[in-house]
């Protein structure tokens, strides 16, 4: 998993709220078990027409926010199933961070688990950054300050220290059990010395 540790861009602004993880991914594209190859179908019902081609109206499929890896949404993003080809297909565009007043959890969860990093913002914050998308002004994001930096100004965020390390450091939950390691190993020889009945080797 990618480190994150600061961000900068345009932020694309898509003030919709209950977007659920059917939008995020429709059920089609399920069927994969990569993480890879799933952005072009971010948001497939509103960004193509019947035809497959391109919505010109939907944000995503506008310069500059087409690039953009900061998407600030209406609350409750990311409700529905749990399927995690959500966030999967959100980094595969190349989102890395969302902002929004309040997540689904095993959404939320999952953000963390794939190196996407969801802020929960105030509304009225999040109205004062949608002006700078609407402008497609840049605003930066320090993780470790936990901050959000537009113009003169800035907006402090709140995330769990355990949580902030695991992006801080890039660990997902392979890393953070491969981190203990000697420790299972050790576990596994005291184990087998002292009941090697319960072995079949």
């Amino acid at each position: 998993m990618q480190k994150f540790h600061s961000l900068q861009g345009v932020p694309a602004y898509l003030p919709i709220v209950n977007i659920d993880t059917d939008m995020i991914i429709p059920a089609q594209f399920l069927k994969t078990i990569k993480r890879t190859g799933l952005g072009k179908n971010l948001f497939f019902v509103m960004r193509y027409d019947d035809d497959g081609n391109e919505i010109k109206d939907f944000i995503l499929n506008q310069e500059p926010y087409n690039k953009s890896k900061i998407l600030i949404t209406g609350k409750n993003f990311g409700c529905g199933s749990s399927r995690e080809h959500a966030p999967w297909a959100l980094l595969d565009f190349g989102i890395t961070c969302v902002i929004s007043s309040s997540y689904a959890d095993i959404f939320y969860n999952n953000c963390f688990k794939n190196g996407i990093l969801p802020i929960i913002l105030e509304e009225e914050k999040i109205k004062e950054l949608s002006e700078y998308s609407n402008r497609k002004e840049e605003i930066s994001i320090e993780l470790s300050e936990e901050k959000i930096i537009f113009g003169n100004n800035e907006i402090k965020f709140d995330i769990d220290p355990f949580k902030k390390k695991c992006l801080l450091e890039g660990l997902d939950d392979i890393a953070l059990s491969l981190e203990k390691s000697k420790k299972i190993t050790f576990f596994e020889k005291n184990l087998k010395d002292n009941k090697p009945w319960i072995f079949n080797d």
